[in-house]
């Protein structure tokens, strides 16, 4: 554990002192051997296809539960080093690792789950792509296509995902330019299927000799540009005769001030993945045949060129199909969300925004799971003031 946080803080001072070094002995016209560089300088000519970016979001927010006040506190929400860039005419490389994550190698895919993304992409063909490595599961919509640093909350699914996963994936775009489709193999979960369970596995579970999960995306351009898709399906190999299917619909329309984003998202688990209701009523039954469904819509107004509105409706219900009481109902609880953000851009040439935002969640319980499981409705409020940006140091 001590080696891993030592390279990110010997990569993180690597960027943060050497690199302007080089970059300040080009500008000025002097020796760069004066600085001593670390980088040959025949190999310094690669920089250029290089980009290293901080996705930060630091905020202070003030928490309440139920219309009471809990507490205020300052956090690092986001900070993800990103360093991508081209190592040869057709050959790409993309890196990003996030620092506000607990460290853990996966016992299956043996990378750390910091780790988003650290893959080589290869260009087949202008128009055909190919990947491999730890890569973006492309599981559609745009709640999940967005930058994490933009998306204040996100809803019940996403936020119980584990959407980084080890493996391949190939892209294709059509002549007409509009309609690109992608295909991945990946490992369906960074660990053995106890530890990605919490040792909590219905009796009779076996483990597959081929955990795999299969995604297919459709990303597709209409009207110009004014109307388009971000659609999956992902098919999730979890153990023997036992599986996951995930279908995603993202759906954007923009016009000159307005951007309008809606998804639905729909997951069926004989095992449940995202551990939602199992966490619930607290049963190992709990962990067969769950029933996820979601609604995100996202509506952001550029009032000004400095001042953009943005406002955030969710929804989510959690159905357990399984529930061994005869009497139960299936449906245990659904939450809503409400965002709503103003966002101010000082300056023109640079991605930087102060925002001020406030986030609502409401969760509502059946009847039964109230009684069953001693569960009661609650409300949670956040609101949060801070800086969002993709800081390009390279």
């Amino acid at each position: 554990m001590k080696t891993i946080n030592n390279i990110k803080s010997r990569l993180f001072c690597f960027i943060v002192l050497f690199i302007p070094i080089i970059i300040l002995a080009q500008e000025q016209g002097e020796d760069p051997l004066l600085y001593q560089s670390i980088i040959p300088m025949s190999k310094q000519s690669l920089l250029k296809d290089v980009d290293v970016i901080f996705n930060t979001r630091f905020s202070f927010n003030s928490k309440f539960e139920n219309g009471d006040y809990e507490k205020s506190v300052f956090s690092v929400d986001q900070f993800r080093l990103e360093i991508r860039g081209k190592i040869h005419e057709k050959v790409s490389f993309r890196f990003r690792d996030r620092y506000t994550r607990a460290p853990k190698i996966g016992s299956q895919d043996n990378i750390n789950r910091t780790t988003d993304i650290a893959a080589l992409f290869i260009d087949f063909t202008p128009r055909t792509k190919f990947s491999m490595g730890k890569l973006l599961a492309d599981l559609g919509g745009y709640e999940f296509d967005m930058n994490a640093i933009y998306i204040l909350e996100y809803n019940d699914i996403l936020d119980n995902s584990d959407h980084n996963l080890t493996g391949a994936g190939i892209s294709h775009k059509l002549k007409d330019s509009r309609n690109t489709f992608m295909f991945q193999i990946l490992d369906s979960r960074t660990n053995v299927l106890k530890e990605q369970y919490d040792n909590i596995v219905p009796d009779g579970t076996i483990e597959s000799k081929t955990a795999l999960a299969f995604v297919s995306n459709w990303h597709g351009t209409f009207f110009g540009g004014k109307f388009e898709t971000s659609y999956s399906y992902g098919f999730f190999n979890e153990a023997k005769n036992t599986s996951m299917n995930y279908i995603a619909l993202g759906n954007k329309f923009k016009s000159n001030k307005l951007l309008l984003y809606y998804d639905f998202k729909y997951s069926t688990e004989d095992l449940d993945r995202r551990g939602i209701v199992r966490k619930l009523v607290k049963s190992d039954d709990a962990s067969k045949d769950v029933v996820y469904v979601e609604n995100w819509l996202r509506a952001e107004y550029r009032v000004q060129p400095k001042v953009n509105l943005v406002l955030t409706l969710m929804s989510h219900s959690s159905y357990w199909n399984s529930n061994p009481d005869v009497n139960a109902c299936n449906k245990l609880y659904t939450s809503y969300g409400l965002i709503p953000t103003v966002e101010y851009y000082p300056f023109k040439d640079l991605n930087l925004k102060f925002y001020l935002g406030y986030i609502a969640r409401r969760y509502d319980y059946s009847s039964y799971a109230e009684n069953a499981y001693g569960l009661e409705d609650k409300n949670t409020g956040r609101l949060s003031f801070g800086i969002i940006a993709p800081i390009l140091v390279l």
